[in-house]
């Protein structure tokens, strides 16, 4: 039984709860498409050069140089010592390695060329140094 009085009230759509799951689909989106950059080193300071080049061989061994001189071969900590070694296991029966230097440009001149020639020691590994374009 419905009185007279009370006005039937047309039927309404609540838009406020699909903006709202919207906005978290959108957020979503844009967090986890920041997280698709692919970075191979440690985050160093590279040097500026003119000549540089982009990579047209994929990068599959990087060792990275940081601001106070420790070493990391593929992200991992390591020492100059057992850099060959541990280059050798990586290269393996691929002769076509490319091993990339990511030096940060404070590092001592004479470290980058220590490492430069344990790379070179190693049969196959094709050496890089990693630059940026000023």
């Amino acid at each position: 039984m419905r009185l007279q009085d009370e006005a039937e009230m047309p039927p309404q759509i609540n838009i406020v709860p699909m903006i709202d799951v919207i906005f978290a689909i959108l957020t979503f989106f844009i967090m986890s498409t920041l997280f698709l950059t692919r970075s191979d080193g440690l985050p160093v300071n590279l040097p500026k050069a003119t000549t540089s080049q982009r990579a047209q061989v994929p990068t599959k061994i990087t060792i990275t140089l940081d601001e106070e001189g420790q070493i990391s071969l593929n992200r991992k900590p390591t020492t100059v010592e057992t850099l060959t070694g541990q280059l050798r296991t990586l290269v393996g029966a691929n002769k076509e390695a490319l091993v990339i230097i990511n030096a940060d440009e404070k590092v001592n001149h004479g470290q980058v060329v220590a490492v430069m020639d344990r790379v070179r020691q190693v049969e196959g590994a094709k050496l890089a140094i990693a630059t940026q374009r000023p």
